[in-house]
């Protein structure tokens, strides 16, 4: 496999590199680049299908991801038990190269099981824990008790956090001032913001640039926005600090490229090819979802298989809007 110092270019080429900037304890967690958040593969009796995963995880292998994401939204995470989540990131951590991150998502509704499934993860091999808001009870998630939740999951958690905001799904989104407050925290070290608000984000790079925090795009379709948002210094001229997008699991090489010629400050070839990716991306998140998803997988060489249900597959109408998506962009 690649080493990190491959993956995006020659020194000349990486703006980053050669940079004195002094690394304190938790500084050494660099979030850039491009994370898949793996589907999970089912078998037809919607069993997981360990020998299908490693089959998708040994073709992921060969593109350079600076890590991979298990058990986000996107790996159908409500829908496993405790130990189906153990063994899945047992499974990844087995088959990722060395010089890859592990995020494991480890969010539940209590805090006492999120304590309690994050130090699990890191038994089992993950590398920083993915936190999703809880939200059931949402009216009563204020900002004081989600920065109480988030502050004693990292305190106790052996791994650094990665905060994770998706309202689509939850509904909630977490408030500016408690992500503010939160990135104060030395195990807090990110977050993962599937929102798509730029101005958000803007405000989240510009407000925490004293900290040791990344802000990843939680989509493919507003990357390179994300990436054109600042400069914390560290990080170089770069707003976000890299992306966990669904359609890495199709596009993964593309993405790779896109954000490397953002890294290169090469911005017109860079919106280009985020032009080209902006409706395959809305295909398989807003449009289709997980199913989506992975019959898109399928016509790119890797296994989607079925959802769990109640997830329902595709209809044929949808699969060929699904596939107009891709081929009017040159993909398929």
């Amino acid at each position: 496999g690649q080493g990190p110092g491959d993956w995006f270019g020659s020194k000349e080429q990486d703006p980053c590199r050669g940079l004195s900037i002094p690394v304190g304890p938790g500084q050494t967690l660099d979030l850039r680049g491009i994370f898949p958040p793996l589907a999970t593969p089912f078998s037809p009796t919607q069993e997981v299908d360990y020998a299908q995963l490693e089959g998708n995880l040994r073709r992921y292998a060969n593109i350079p991801f600076r890590g991979l994401v298990v058990l986000g939204s996107n790996g159908e995470y409500p829908y496993l038990a405790p130990r189906e989540r153990l063994e899945v990131v047992s499974c990844v951590h087995q088959a990722l190269p060395r010089d890859r991150l592990l995020l494991a998502g480890s969010g539940c509704e209590s805090t006492q099981a999120t304590i309690e499934l994050t130090v699990s993860m890191a038994e089992a091999g993950a590398d920083v824990a993915l936190v999703v808001t809880p939200c059931y009870y949402r009216g009563a998630m204020t900002n004081a008790a989600l920065v109480q939740h988030y502050t004693e999951v990292a305190d106790a958690s052996p791994i650094p956090v990665v905060l994770y905001s998706v309202p689509a799904n939850t509904g909630l989104d977490l408030p500016l001032e408690a992500v503010l407050t939160l990135a104060q925290h030395p195990n807090i070290v990110g977050i993962k913001d599937s929102g798509g608000d730029i101005t958000r984000m803007g405000l989240m790079v510009h407000k925490t640039r004293q900290e040791d925090f990344q802000v990843l795009a939680g989509s493919a379709g507003f990357l390179m926005a994300s990436y054109a948002l600042g400069s914390n210094a560290w990080r170089c001229w770069l707003g976000a600090s890299g992306g966990v997008c669904a359609l890495a699991n199709v596009l993964g090489a593309p993405l790779c490229q896109l954000d490397r010629l953002c890294r290169e400050g090469n911005w017109q070839e860079a919106r280009d090819l985020q032009h080209r990716l902006i409706e395959p991306n809305t295909a398989v998140t807003r449009r289709f979802g997980i199913p989506g998803l992975k019959k898109a997988m399928e016509w790119f060489g890797y296994y989607g298989g079925p959802c769990r249900a109640p997830l329902a597959p595709l209809s044929p109408p949808q699969v060929e809007e699904l596939r107009g998506a891709f081929s009017a962009n040159g993909w398929l």
